[in-house]
């Protein structure tokens, strides 16, 4: 009986990240989507302003359901706590979106979405560092490698992508800039929600692959277990 307990919460600890890691895999991609869609469709309806809070809701749940592996180490706890801060934030500002298509000229709408984006970004660089303490628990040397490796360049990628868009934003408040430097300001300016997606899939692809790797290392793990 002493030995049925633990491995039982171990199981029921599993259970719970392998769905957490469900909810991350599909909310990542349909955030994106879905607040792309209500944030730059005319269409869009108050209802509509449901689905981004809905879906970042499931990124918050994801990440809540982390927090029950491993609850005595201390690094792993540090970095759920601060993905889930940004998950969190990111919800409250998720309603912004829709606001912001039918009012796009609004001050507060603007800066509100555009703190999203920079929160959006700082949640995918906290949950890069998540899945590599992950990773360093899990018994496969080559699954902690490739989070290594993949995590490191997700995180430079997204770094790049803050410095870009703090150069952007200190180049618009200088008025004597060369002709050119002007235009490509300009044409950034029109496309910025565009670059910002183009930009970010490819971190949040390989974020995607990193989640489906580990939890099929988990499953291999646990049906090895149970022979």
């Amino acid at each position: 009986m002493a030995e049925t307990a633990p491995r039982a919460e171990l199981m029921r600890s599993l259970g719970r990240l392998v769905r957490g890691l469900s909810a991350l895999f599909w909310g990542l991609p349909l955030s994106l989507v879905i607040s792309l869609y209500v944030g730059t469709n005319e269409w869009a309806r108050p209802i509509h302003m449901l689905a981004p809070v809905l879906l970042l809701g499931l990124l918050f749940y994801g990440v809540n359901l982390l927090s029950d592996f491993q609850r005595q180490e201390r690094v792993w706890r540090e970095s759920l706590d601060r993905a889930r801060v940004l998950a969190l934030v990111n919800v409250g500002f998720a309603p912004f979106v829709y606001w912001y298509n039918r009012f796009p000229g609004e001050p507060l709408y603007r800066v509100a979405v555009l703190l999203l984006m920079l929160t959006g970004i700082l949640f995918l660089f906290n949950l890069n560092h998540v899945l590599q303490r992950l990773a360093a628990m899990l018994p496969d040397e080559t699954l902690r490698t490739e989070t290594r490796v993949f995590g490191n360049l997700n995180i430079s990628v997204l770094t790049a992508i803050i410095v870009l868009g703090a150069m952007f934003y200190l180049a618009r408040q200088f008025e004597h800039l060369p002709l050119y430097i002007r235009n490509l300001l300009f044409i950034m300016e029109v496309l910025r929600l565009w670059l910002f997606v183009f930009l970010v899939l490819l971190p949040i692809a390989t974020t995607m692959t990193l989640i489906w790797k580990i939890k099929e290392v988990i499953f291999s793990s646990v049906f090895w277990a149970q022979e």
